[in-house]
């Protein structure tokens, strides 16, 4: 660096670049989107939790979206204010699904349970659904998809969750397809299943408040923004294409640290006790059997008790995405939960 302070600027002359260098430099820059904006992109679990933002993101970027929805009346709260076009089906249907996929341009697969319920099985939901969604795409010359699977997932995994999401991304990633996939921590946000849960169980625990496994296995939970914005950047950066992400939020924190932060966001007091998850296993299975919609199933309950972190995370290495911090002031949405309301979730969405 040379300070031309006569003239005011300063000029920073580097060496010229290798070639090995210069391969590289371009090689880390997005690449060109290959899919074409005058097809739509289907994006399944539409009025979900990544599907709600992300097809905001997707129309206010320009694409043309279909989403894929169950539940019409859902949907429509939740995107029939957006410039996309809603179509009512269900992704484990052929029949279905086939027309969905017509004239599509890509195809980006959100869809899954972590919770299982009578008729919805996750080998069901979140495996043969993915073989169903393939077939169609294949079907209609669809040649790209970006996959959401799971940190943690795999074909090989004794938990069932994370063995039938597994299941899938090989589904996916043998296919001839042009694929990403990406594989999230924890994901935060006003709709989102997990701190909200952890939420209402606060609601529900006036005095104490336990911790699965003494709460110390580590998450690296990331607001659902940020997901959404890594699903778009994959669509439109064909660098990705053949990649597994993984992604996260900035920071390691342990199921304890995670809940300190709620109960701030929360403006509540609960002392934090760690209890085994051999004494929470069978009442929650008591659970499971009592209330139409448990907030934790046995099979989730073993999942608090492993880290699921992210070691090298893509969100920002191969994104470029800030990702916001899991923080009380992020969270104050909790806040709105009543008692009542947390009651009520026991019974019905």
């Amino acid at each position: 660096m040379t300070d031309d302070s006569a003239s005011g600027f300063q000029t920073d002359v580097p060496a010229p670049a290798t070639k090995s260098e210069a391969a590289t430099a371009v090689a880390e820059q997005p690449q060109p989107e290959e899919v074409s904006r005058n097809r739509p992109v289907v994006v399944t679990g539409g009025s979900g939790l990544v599907g709600t933002h992300l097809c905001r993101q997707l129309v206010e970027a320009g694409w043309k979206v279909r989403a894929i929805v169950r539940d019409a009346e859902k949907a429509a709260t939740r995107i029939g204010h957006l410039r996309l076009e809603i179509r009512v089906g269900d992704i484990r249907d052929p029949e279905s699904m086939r027309p969905a996929l017509a004239d599509a341009g890509a195809l980006i697969h959100l869809a899954a349970i972590a919770i299982e319920k009578p008729g919805d099985s996750y080998e069901a939901v979140n495996t043969d659904a993915t073989a169903v969604l393939l077939a169609a795409a294949r079907a209609a010359g669809v040649q790209r998809i970006v996959y959401m699977s799971q940190n943690g997932a795999n074909s090989s995994s004794p938990y069932r969750f994370l063995r039938s999401k597994g299941v899938a991304e090989d589904m996916v990633t043998t296919s001839t397809m042009k694929w990403t996939v990406l594989k999230p921590s924890v994901i935060f946000g006003p709709e989102d299943e997990f701190v909200n849960v952890l939420a209402r169980l606060v609601r529900l625990s006036p005095l104490v408040f336990p911790l699965p496994g003494g709460g110390v296995a580590r998450f690296q939970p990331i607001a659902v923004d940020d997901v959404a914005l890594a699903a778009r950047r994959c669509l439109e950066d064909s660098g990705t294409v053949r990649r597994t992400l993984s992604i996260g939020g900035s920071t390691p924190l342990t199921l304890r640290q995670m809940t300190e932060r709620i109960l701030v966001a929360m403006n509540a007091s609960r002392k934090l006790v760690g209890v085994p998850v051999s004494i929470l296993r069978p009442l929650i299975a008591v659970a499971e059997r009592l209330l139409p919609r448990p907030p934790v199933t046995t099979g989730l309950l073993e999942l608090l008790d492993m880290d699921n972190v992210v070691p090298e995370n893509d969100l920002t290495a191969t994104l470029g995405i800030d990702p916001m911090p899991f923080a009380p002031e992020e969270l104050l949405y909790l806040r709105q939960i009543t008692v009542s309301d947390a009651i009520a979730s026991l019974f019905h969405a």
